[in-house]
């Protein structure tokens, strides 16, 4: 019976996602089609929509830290972690963001298509998965990126600073030694500014689906540190060290897919034991029930395959660089973006930067290559970068594309 409150953790963490799974398919949050509305046509709705999700989050962290309800001082990832791993945050990112755009979708996204129908989201699945896996479970992340990368992480320790939180840092430069008061008044001035930003859009406030997809979202990662990180999810650890092979992944954590992909695979190719279901397993598989579901509710539901070799391979390089990017940057859209951004970590600021940047790079590069039927990748890539103000104009060999 020690194990039941692992099981609760765990049974909560699938019902959560079922949610997740209904509301973002009913609403269309997609962050990755954020960016792409952004891009191509300026509509900033559902951008808001993800900054909405990002402040509610950030609220209920807030309060439910500031009462003692949670302790988000150690997670699954490591948000907060005092070995700054910038370089990570980058790179993984920028990977993350090419990937999404090349597969059509973040993590989440791919999971609710999978729901819906798309084999094409599965095989991303398949192929992430398994760059998850070989990431987290083998050394190829050890002798891939670990060697070079870990001599260029910054020991916050040694200046004096326990931890990464925007607040703490904050604080070291300012010379603040109480952070009882310092933290939760930053913190709220961040979240207020993110609400006002968003709230001026009158175009944004009208639209229900994106009020209600970043609002739930918000809400559901909350939920989750709460269910992880509160009462209950300290019960389950508490558990585990009774048990001889507790399941991993015990501990404070939320929403994040892409190490659950690797381990999702982990355990299919083990089914009996079920010490490998972990709350990212039981998450990941709820957002998928939760977008059929809504599919079959609303007979939405529809097969989709490849249509041609093109496409396949761009899958298969999206699947690739969306399972190495992600487990590099420490989570996706959804587990840095969103979920990591609730914990005020700087590197989860830097590879929320990131995949936006990646993602919104690659679209720009496409749309030149489409546009200009003799661009090269490089030029292609110099005038997208000078129109993200990266290079100077003087610098490009394409006329802008309005």
């Amino acid at each position: 019976m020690e194990s039941a409150p692992i099981w609760y953790v765990i049974l909560s963490g699938f019902g959560l996602a079922i949610i997740l799974g209904v509301v973002v398919h009913k609403t269309n949050f997609c962050t990755m089609g954020s960016i792409s509305d952004w891009v191509n046509t300026g509509d900033k709705g559902r951008m808001y929509a993800w900054l909405l999700a990002i402040a509610v989050a950030m609220s209920g962290v807030l309060l439910l830290e500031n009462f003692g309800v949670i302790n988000l001082n150690t997670t699954m990832p490591p948000y907060r972690t005092a070995n700054f791993a910038w370089l990570r945050y980058l790179l993984g990112g920028l990977m993350f963001g090419v990937g999404m755009t090349l597969a059509g979708g973040c993590v989440n996204k791919t999971l609710i298509r999978i729901g819906g129908g798309n084999m094409k989201s599965l095989f991303v699945l398949l192929i992430g998965g398994i760059m998850a896996f070989l990431m987290t479970k083998t050394d190829f992340y050890h002798y891939a990126f670990h060697i070079w990368m870990n001599p260029l992480t910054i020991n916050l320790q040694s200046y004096g600073v326990n931890n990464q939180q925007i607040t703490t840092l904050i604080g070291r430069l300012l010379g603040v030694a109480d952070s009882r008061w310092f933290h939760p008044l930053v913190a709220s001035i961040i979240i207020f500014g993110l609400l006002f930003f968003i709230f001026r859009s009158r175009d944004f406030r009208s639209r229900f689906d994106n009020l209600l997809g970043g609002a739930t979202v918000g809400l559901l990662v909350v939920a989750g540190w709460y269910v992880t990180a509160g009462s209950l999810g300290q019960a389950a650890v508490e558990a585990a060290n009774f048990m001889e092979a507790p399941p991993p992944g015990v501990g404070a954590m939320s929403f994040t897919f892409v190490n659950p992909m690797g381990e999702t695979l982990y355990y299919l190719v083990h089914p009996l034991k079920v010490t490998l279901i972990t709350f990212g397993v039981a998450t990941l598989v709820g957002v998928i029930v939760g977008s059929f579901l809504y599919g079959l509710f609303t007979r939405n539901l529809r097969l989709e395959w490849f249509t041609s070799k093109k496409d396949f391979l761009r899958y298969l390089s999206g699947g690739f660089l969306m399972g190495t990017g992600g487990v590099l940057a420490m989570g996706c859209t959804f587990g840095q973006g969103i979920t990591g951004f609730s914990t005020l970590a700087l590197g989860s600021v830097i590879a929320f930067g990131s995949f936006i940047l990646g993602s919104a790079a690659t679209m720009k590069i496409e749309y030149y290559r489409m546009s200009y039927a003799d661009a090269g990748f490089i030029a292609a890539l110099q005038a997208t970068l000078a129109d993200f103000h990266l290079m100077p104009r003087t610098s490009r060999t394409l006329r802008p594309i309005d």
